[in-house]
């Protein structure tokens, strides 16, 4: 049965601008935190969005990682 980790990732670093106007959003300790769950043996499973401003700009994700847990 595979088990399930969490981290919040802030999508606060302003940068460029958007296709829509106004200065984009960009994420900040994403590679990181993927490579640094990987070599502790968990696995990237993708992200949900945790927070957004009322515009539509995505302020936090979570980044989902699982791995199988270990036989008792």
């Amino acid at each position: 049965m595979p088990e399930y980790a969490f981290e919040t990732i802030h999508c606060d670093a302003a940068s460029g601008y958007s296709l829509f106007g106004g200065v984009g959003l960009s994420t900040e300790g994403h590679r990181e935190a993927i490579l640094r769950r990987a070599a502790e043996g968990w696995r990237y499973a993708g992200c949900i969005p945790a927070s957004q401003r009322a515009g539509g700009f995505i302020e936090t994700v979570d980044l989902i990682f699982e791995r199988e847990k270990p036989e008792d």
